[in-house]
């Protein structure tokens, strides 16, 4: 069975956004060593889950950095990867998903559309977005692993990923890195 990774910046303090969303926090000078890091993390992936409303704005930054001269890391796998977005409100005849390629829409039962992709052969999933998309994923136990690349940044409060808990999830600790620019990463197995 594939394993569901979730790849996600999170600050010291355990939020992966300020109150309102803001993302003005998160470390920005990332090195040859962090880009390494989640190159290789990806390179056992061949579909990203993404909630709706970041991948309003994942999908397309992706397809036009990888369209630049001189892409930045990462641009070709995230602009040509199979893609799913969750949504309870998006549907494949939308037109800002007609311009989506490689991108389809699951409207059903989170736990269920999960489940069954990762049912499917293939490589690993990784999972990205926003507090309540990705505290489901966790609250349903659909998260295999985690990689929590925590930036130097304490917010005091903000959008927290684990506060949808309703048991104690155990947590293997499988990796850890630290990068140049400040960011640690923390990566678990969910035991």
């Amino acid at each position: 069975m594939r394993k569901l990774k979730l790849q996600v910046q999170i600050s010291v303090d355990g939020f992966i956004a300020g109150p309102q969303g803001e993302m003005d926090w998160l470390v920005q000078n990332w090195g040859p060593d962090i880009d390494a890091s989640v190159s290789e993390l990806t390179d056992s992936v061949d579909t990203v889950l993404l909630g709706a409303n970041l991948a309003k704005g994942f999908i397309p930054h992706w397809t036009a950095a990888s369209k630049e001269e001189n892409p930045i890391p990462g641009a070709e796998f995230y602009a040509n990867v199979s893609k799913v977005v969750f949504s309870n409100s998006i549907q494949e005849s939308d037109t800002e998903v007609q311009a989506w390629q490689n991108t389809s829409i699951a409207n059903g039962n989170l736990v269920e559309e999960v489940k069954a992709l990762k049912a499917l052969a293939g490589k690993d999933m990784i999972a990205y977005g926003g507090s309540a998309f990705v505290s489901s994923l966790i609250q349903h136990q659909l998260i295999d692993e985690l990689y929590l690349f925590v930036n130097p940044t304490a917010l005091g409060k903000g959008l927290p990923i684990f506060a949808s808990l309703t048991k104690n999830q155990h947590l293997q600790l499988i990796d850890t890195k630290q990068f140049d620019c400040g960011i640690v990463l923390l990566a678990y197995k969910i035991s």
